[in-house]
């Protein structure tokens, strides 16, 4: 996905991720205030759906909005990205830094590649 969101539609697609399909109406009724006014969501929802995180289905005389994209695929190609472009497309090179700046410990990466074995089998 080569597609990066503003902060605004960020902001929209975490509420779609959290809550599922909605209406543009109902997706207001999540945003903290001050609320934007109507047309303004309109717009980004429709920006999202031309970057192809959302789609729109038909209902009566409007249209219920639905991801296209999951939070955990956007964030993974979110962190490729970051990966490719700071360390040299290697994730061994990210893992290190954290732990050279003890952000993780020994006990959280011995954790971790427990996990990953575990979820290999």
């Amino acid at each position: 996905m080569k597609q990066k969101l503003t902060a605004k539609e960020e902001m929209l697609m975490n509420i779609f991720w959290e809550h599922g399909s909605l209406f543009i109406r109902d997706l207001i009724s999540y945003i903290p205030e001050p609320k934007p006014h109507y047309n303004t969501v309109a717009t980004l929802v429709k920006f999202l759906e031309e970057k192809g995180f959302l789609e729109r289905e038909p209902m009566a005389n409007s249209f219920r909005y639905k991801v296209k994209i999951s939070e955990r695929e956007y964030r993974g190609s979110t962190i490729s990205e970051v990966v490719a472009r700071y360390y040299d497309n290697s994730y061994l090179s990210l893992v290190s830094q954290f732990v050279e700046e003890d952000k993780m410990d020994l006990q959280q990466l011995k954790d971790l590649v427990a996990q990953i074995e575990k979820n290999r089998k």
